[in-house]
């Protein structure tokens, strides 16, 4: 079973190249929800056009997928101007 602390180690992990800090450390990160095999939470894009917001949103659900006893991690974008489309492509990844 993941836990939050394995969660949020996971997240730190995930570095905005723009500011050197991880998503987790700049506040882009919301509504994490850890069960017994999955994991969800929220991605805000530090602005709705940010260009890299579909390459960290999928760098979030391969991080959190990687963690041990984790089957399904789901990742929701909120604020990005493409977040319907980014949505669905992590939902078919």
């Amino acid at each position: 079973m993941p836990t939050e602390e394995q969660v949020i180690e996971a997240l730190k992990g995930i570095i905005d190249p723009h500011t050197n800090m991880s998503v987790y450390d700049m506040g882009l990160i919301s509504e994490v929800t850890v069960t017994e095999d999955e994991v969800s939470l929220t991605f805000r894009p530090t602005s709705p056009f940010c260009p890299l917001g579909v390459h960290l949103a999928s760098n979030i659900k391969r991080s959190l997928i990687r963690i041990e006893g984790t089957k399904k991690a789901d990742v929701k974008v909120i604020g990005h101007v493409q977040e319907e489309m980014i949505n669905r492509e992590l939902a078919s990844s």
